[in-house]
Protein backbone atom coordinates (compact mmCIF):
# COMPACT_ATOMS: atom_id res chain seq x y z
CA UNK A 1 0.00 0.00 0.00
CA UNK A 2 1.83 3.24 -0.81
CA UNK A 3 0.61 7.17 0.52
CA UNK A 4 -1.74 7.81 -2.88
CA UNK A 5 -3.88 4.71 -1.60
CA UNK A 6 -4.11 6.13 1.80
CA UNK A 7 -4.92 9.23 1.60
CA UNK A 8 -7.90 7.83 -0.38
CA UNK A 9 -9.07 6.46 2.88
CA UNK A 10 -9.62 9.85 4.50
CA UNK A 11 -13.34 10.39 4.88
CA UNK A 12 -13.78 12.25 8.27
CA UNK A 13 -11.36 12.89 11.13
CA UNK A 14 -11.14 9.42 12.54
CA UNK A 15 -9.79 8.49 9.11
CA UNK A 16 -7.31 11.20 8.75
CA UNK A 17 -5.80 10.51 12.00
CA UNK A 18 -5.64 6.72 10.90
CA UNK A 19 -3.78 7.59 7.84
CA UNK A 20 -1.42 9.60 9.96
CA UNK A 21 -0.94 6.32 11.90
CA UNK A 22 -0.96 4.05 8.92
CA UNK A 23 1.93 6.18 7.62
CA UNK A 24 4.02 5.67 10.59
CA UNK A 25 3.18 2.03 10.13
CA UNK A 26 4.41 1.94 6.53
CA UNK A 27 8.02 3.81 8.04
CA UNK A 28 7.95 1.38 10.56
CA UNK A 29 7.92 -1.42 7.57
CA UNK A 30 10.49 0.60 5.65
CA UNK A 31 12.93 0.01 8.45
CA UNK A 32 12.23 -3.71 8.92
CA UNK A 33 10.22 -3.24 11.92
CA UNK A 34 6.75 -4.72 12.76
CA UNK A 35 4.40 -2.31 11.20
CA UNK A 36 2.52 -0.93 13.94
CA UNK A 37 1.66 2.79 14.05
CA UNK A 38 0.34 5.24 16.64
CA UNK A 39 -0.79 8.99 16.61
CA UNK A 40 -1.64 11.06 19.75
CA UNK A 41 -4.36 14.26 19.10
CA UNK A 42 -4.93 17.17 20.73
CA UNK A 43 -7.73 19.57 20.20
CA UNK A 44 -7.28 18.22 16.58
CA UNK A 45 -3.57 18.65 16.16
CA UNK A 46 -1.90 15.73 16.39
CA UNK A 47 1.09 15.95 19.59
CA UNK A 48 2.68 12.40 18.99
CA UNK A 49 3.42 9.90 16.50
CA UNK A 50 5.42 6.87 16.24
CA UNK A 51 6.09 3.81 14.81
CA UNK A 52 7.62 0.39 16.51
CA UNK A 53 11.23 0.84 17.22
CA UNK A 54 12.31 -2.28 19.14
CA UNK A 55 14.67 -3.46 16.88
CA UNK A 56 16.60 0.01 16.24
CA UNK A 57 16.32 0.93 19.36
CA UNK A 58 16.98 -3.05 20.99
CA UNK A 59 14.16 -2.01 23.69
CA UNK A 60 11.32 -4.30 24.13
CA UNK A 61 9.19 -1.44 25.40
CA UNK A 62 9.44 0.85 22.21
CA UNK A 63 6.36 -0.17 21.22
CA UNK A 64 4.53 2.84 18.49
CA UNK A 65 2.04 3.30 21.69
CA UNK A 66 4.34 4.25 24.11
CA UNK A 67 6.84 6.08 21.89
CA UNK A 68 3.77 8.50 20.68
CA UNK A 69 2.95 8.84 24.30
CA UNK A 70 6.11 9.93 25.06
CA UNK A 71 6.19 12.53 22.96
CA UNK A 72 2.76 14.04 23.70
CA UNK A 73 3.68 14.16 27.30
CA UNK A 74 6.68 16.26 26.40
CA UNK A 75 4.59 18.43 23.98
CA UNK A 76 2.28 18.90 27.04
CA UNK A 77 4.81 19.09 29.70
CA UNK A 78 2.09 16.72 31.68
CA UNK A 79 1.98 12.78 31.70
CA UNK A 80 -1.43 13.06 31.94
CA UNK A 81 -3.29 13.34 28.63
CA UNK A 82 -6.92 14.69 29.39
CA UNK A 83 -8.34 15.44 25.93
CA UNK A 84 -6.10 12.97 24.32
CA UNK A 85 -7.18 10.55 21.96
CA UNK A 86 -5.02 7.97 20.73
CA UNK A 87 -5.05 6.14 16.84
CA UNK A 88 -3.02 2.96 16.44
CA UNK A 89 -3.38 0.51 13.57
CA UNK A 90 -3.18 -3.00 15.92
CA UNK A 91 -4.71 -3.27 19.02
CA UNK A 92 -2.42 -2.58 21.72
CA UNK A 93 -0.94 -5.14 23.97
CA UNK A 94 -1.35 -5.17 27.96
CA UNK A 95 1.67 -2.77 28.30
CA UNK A 96 0.58 -0.38 26.19
CA UNK A 97 -2.73 -0.39 26.93
CA UNK A 98 -1.74 0.13 30.97
CA UNK A 99 0.19 2.92 29.45
CA UNK A 100 -3.20 4.25 28.02
CA UNK A 101 -5.03 4.22 31.13
CA UNK A 102 -2.25 5.56 33.25
CA UNK A 103 -1.91 8.37 30.79
CA UNK A 104 -5.75 9.02 31.18
CA UNK A 105 -6.33 9.19 28.17
CA UNK A 106 -9.38 9.93 26.45
CA UNK A 107 -9.84 7.73 23.51
CA UNK A 108 -8.79 4.95 21.63
CA UNK A 109 -9.14 4.16 17.95
CA UNK A 110 -7.72 0.92 16.76
CA UNK A 111 -7.73 -1.50 13.51
CA UNK A 112 -7.74 -5.21 13.61
CA UNK A 113 -8.16 -6.91 16.91
CA UNK A 114 -5.02 -8.75 17.71
CA UNK A 115 -5.75 -12.41 18.88
CA UNK A 116 -2.46 -13.52 20.19
CA UNK A 117 -1.81 -10.17 22.22
CA UNK A 118 -5.05 -7.72 22.26
CA UNK A 119 -5.53 -5.79 25.63
CA UNK A 120 -8.62 -4.26 24.62
CA UNK A 121 -10.82 -6.58 23.75
CA UNK A 122 -9.38 -9.85 22.20
CA UNK A 123 -7.86 -11.50 25.31
CA UNK A 124 -8.40 -9.21 28.35
CA UNK A 125 -10.14 -5.42 28.43
CA UNK A 126 -7.66 -3.55 30.65
CA UNK A 127 -8.79 -0.27 28.82
CA UNK A 128 -12.40 -0.89 30.22
CA UNK A 129 -11.72 -2.36 33.47
CA UNK A 130 -13.46 -0.96 36.04
CA UNK A 131 -11.09 -2.08 38.93
CA UNK A 132 -9.19 0.63 37.50
CA UNK A 133 -9.06 4.45 38.25
CA UNK A 134 -9.38 5.52 34.66
CA UNK A 135 -11.36 3.90 31.62
CA UNK A 136 -11.01 4.73 28.26
CA UNK A 137 -13.82 5.25 25.31
CA UNK A 138 -12.87 2.91 22.64
CA UNK A 139 -13.82 2.71 18.83
CA UNK A 140 -12.33 -1.03 17.72
CA UNK A 141 -11.71 -2.41 14.01
CA UNK A 142 -11.63 1.29 13.00
CA UNK A 143 -10.01 1.09 9.21
CA UNK A 144 -9.29 -2.16 9.66
CA UNK A 145 -8.08 -3.79 6.13
CA UNK A 146 -5.76 -1.19 5.42
CA UNK A 147 -4.18 -2.09 8.72
CA UNK A 148 -4.80 -5.93 8.34
CA UNK A 149 -3.02 -5.69 5.06
CA UNK A 150 -0.06 -3.79 5.95
CA UNK A 151 0.33 -6.65 7.99
CA UNK A 152 0.10 -9.71 6.17
CA UNK A 153 2.07 -8.69 3.57
CA UNK A 154 5.31 -7.65 6.59
CA UNK A 155 5.31 -11.48 7.67
CA UNK A 156 4.32 -12.95 3.96
CA UNK A 157 8.25 -10.90 3.05
CA UNK A 158 9.67 -11.94 6.06
CA UNK A 159 8.29 -15.52 5.66
CA UNK A 160 9.53 -15.42 2.09
CA UNK A 161 13.47 -14.37 2.95
CA UNK A 162 13.08 -16.78 6.01
CA UNK A 163 13.19 -14.61 8.82
CA UNK A 164 10.50 -15.00 11.61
Amino acid sequence: MNFEEISQLDENDHGRYMVEAIKEAIAAADEDEVPIGAVVVYNNKIIGRAHNQRETLSDPTAHAEILALTQAASYLGDWRLNGCSMYVTLEPCPMCAGALVNARLDRLVYGPADAKAGACESLYEIVNDERLNHQIEVIRDFMSEPCRALLQEFFIQKRQMGKK
